[in-house]
């Protein structure tokens, strides 16, 4: 099976503040399975490392109300591409993230509060049709 990663979970230091989210339990569910790897924000321009991003009212921004929107969503796009091309079959992805979280993100607050609701690239595989995890799930 082809599964596409947040590339953050099997170790790439692509997260905004320079690390990454390894994830051991995660690298063993792959044992065995074609892994592609992708960052949505990254994609989509962002430099390593960047200011933390939420979803305020919609938009992709930074605390002090920059936004990066066009970013994140042209990255979404972008890795979305890869993973049609690839023809992954389960997309599993990084909680909580502004463009990876799935069913739960940071409030837009910046105060470390979660509400109900997808990240942009989440959301885009969703609409797509295309089978999403949260890494917590396994």
């Amino acid at each position: 099976m082809k599964i596409a990663v947040s590339a953050c979970l099997i170790g790439e230091n692509c997260k905004y503040n320079g690390g990454n989210n390894y994830n051991e339990k995660l690298m063993d569910y792959l044992k065995g399975h074609q892994v592609i790897p992708v960052c949505p924000e990254v994609l989509g321009g962002l430099s390593i490392p960047r200011e933390p991003a939420e979803i305020v009212n919609g938009v992709v921004s930074h605390c002090d109300g920059g936004s990066v929107d066009k970013e994140f969503r042209s990255g979404a796009q972008k890795a979305l591409e890869i993973i049609l091309a690839e023809k992954a079959e389960l997309v599993i992805l990084q909680s909580r993230s502004p463009s990876c979280g799935v069913n739960s993100v940071y409030d837009g607050t910046f105060s470390g509060k979660l509400v109900q609701g997808d990240g942009v690239f989440a959301s885009l595989l969703k609409c797509n049709g295309i089978k999403v995890m949260d890494v917590e799930e396994l």
